[in-house]
């Protein structure tokens, strides 16, 4: 059976409005393939995955199942049919509980006479959740409320795999998890290889898709526009196919001067986390410093980021903003000095997906655009539009609607809210997630112009080599306290890191 064809399109092409995503697509998946999808964001990835799954139909074009016409309608109907995916941002609904999350639209599986059983649904949430690896960290029963970012996504991989899938879609899921989720990812992926299934495989993470891919396709402006396969899938050939031209040099600084300023522009003295995980936690940021934070799932690093911006509550301590010699105890009292927070939860935290790029651009602007209490069209347009133009954010107009955007594009509005408020401090929490390689490069370059114009930056990432590339002071968590504290240099390794996290 192996090379029969799981899961093909021809001549599919995706509007939105006056934006062409997809333009005349070709595409197949055979049995025993781990196609990689790669491409600039918004090159139509996630447009074209999301058409597979029945999150949206196309404009025109034919899909074709084991080569029968498929018309999914919803991604219920597309798991049913054998298609399951698991989404890039957060797909779970943190009203219910995990077993509901994963069984939601497929309760009839449970039901006898339009009667839910219960007991059974809460058996087979638990048999899943053990088959992929989790079930000793997360339990049917526990409201997904509860969970932190990675373990909602380990709760989306168990609702995609428990009716046991011939595709799995994996759209840039591990740019949201640390170690234990990419561990389940991939054996995932192994598993589905070995019983001659197919998976489509999107992620920015080129040496990644080089060690689990078996097949290439690159998408760009909404196009195919080739594939790779066997020994041709190295980095050296995706990336020029990726964005058209030959990157060259390090993405990351060049230098390996840590230097900083000796005045302290946040003073972190002694807070605990409401749930008592992270205790007793101080640190100072310097003016012209990027401090990195590293460490496993659940160490304790994306919590002192929201502490110190106000947006998670601290029951002993404070963070003093040093040059004011001011306490901050709310989220108005950091913004209020110029700080920016990026979260690694986008969609519900860094931008309002139901509302424009020029709304989400200017919602911390307002005090600078008003004049007398007054603000004025132009001057709005003005603002967004240079932000616009400064990130190169693909868009219609500012008018655009986020929830239209791709995920690297929504992130650049994450970015020109707190450039467009001209922070001073900047809290960024795995800024780089879903980015892909040339936005990367400019992003990087762009947080070290920051450094040397005098801005401080908390740099929270789960990427080592952008920590160790990037940091002029690395501080490693592991349970809620610091491990360790580096230096930035150029004997820094990965496995050094990793001694202190483990």
């Amino acid at each position: 059976m192996s090379g029969e064809v799981l899961l093909s399109c021809t001549g599919v092409c995706k509007n939105f409005g006056a934006t062409r995503a997809l333009v005349n697509v070709d595409f197949e998946l055979k049995r025993g393939e781990v196609c990689g999808l790669i491409g600039e964001n918004g090159s139509g990835k996630s447009t074209l995955t999301s058409i597979f799954a029945g999150v949206q139909p196309p404009t025109s074009g034919n899909l074709f199942r084991a080569g029968t016409a498929y018309q999914p309608t919803c991604m219920v109907d597309a798991q049913k049919a054998g298609v399951a995916m698991i989404v890039q941002e957060i797909g779970t609904l943190p009203s219910i509980d995990v077993a509901a999350n994963i069984f939601i639209g497929n309760y009839e599986m449970f039901s006898k006479l339009g009667k839910l059983d219960v007991k059974r649904m809460y058996q087979g949430a638990d048999k899943i959740l053990d088959e992929i690896g989790c079930g000793d960290t997360i339990k049917s029963h526990t409201p997904v409320a509860a969970l932190n970012f990675e373990d909602r996504k380990i709760v989306e991989i168990a609702r995609a795999m428990y009716l046991k899938p011939d595709i799995l879609v994996i759209d840039e899921s591990t740019t949201a998890l640390a170690q234990k989720g990419r561990q389940i990812i991939y054996r995932l992926i192994n598993k589905m290889r070995e019983e001659n299934k197919g998976v489509i495989f999107i992620s920015h993470d080129l040496e990644e898709l080089e060690q689990v891919c078996n097949k290439i396709t690159c998408l760009r402006d909404g196009h195919v526009v080739g594939h790779l396969e066997g020994d041709a899938i190295k980095v050296a050939n995706m990336r020029p196919m990726m964005v058209g031209r030959e990157l060259q040099g390090d993405y990351y600084r060049s230098d390996w001067d840590g230097s900083s300023s000796d005045e302290v522009v946040l003073d972190v003295r002694h807070i605990t986390s409401a749930d008592g995980y992270v205790k007793n936690f101080s640190i100072q940021l310097h003016k012209g410093e990027i401090l990195g934070f590293g460490g496993l799932a659940d160490c304790g690093m994306h919590e002192v980021g929201r502490m110190i911006f106000g947006l998670s509550e601290k029951i002993t301590g404070e963070v003093v903003y040093m040059p004011e010699n001011k306490a901050l105890n709310t989220i108005q009292d950091a913004i209020g000095i110029r700080m920016g927070y990026i979260s690694k939860d986008r969609d519900n935290e860094s931008i309002i997906l139901n509302a424009s790029i020029q709304d989400n651009t200017l919602m911390a602007s307002y005090r600078k655009l008003s004049k007398g209490g007054l603000i004025l069209p132009k001057a709005e347009k003005r603002l967004s539009d240079k932000q616009i133009e400064t990130m190169r954010t693909k868009c219609v107009s500012g008018k655009q609607y986020c929830n239209q955007l791709s995920g690297g594009n929504k992130q650049k509005v994450a970015f020109s809210k707190w450039l467009a408020a001209e922070s001073d401090i900047f809290i960024m929490d795995c800024p780089t997630r879903g980015i892909d390689i040339g936005v990367k490069a400019a992003m990087y370059k762009m947080i070290y112009e920051f450094k040397k114009q005098g801005k401080a930056i908390i740099m929270i990432s789960e990427e080592l080599p952008e920590l160790i590339g990037m940091s002029d002071r690395m501080i490693i968590m592991k349970d809620g306290a610091i491990t360790a504290e580096v230096m930035r240099s150029e004997t820094v390794s990965d496995s050094q890191l990793i001694e202190y996290m483990v």
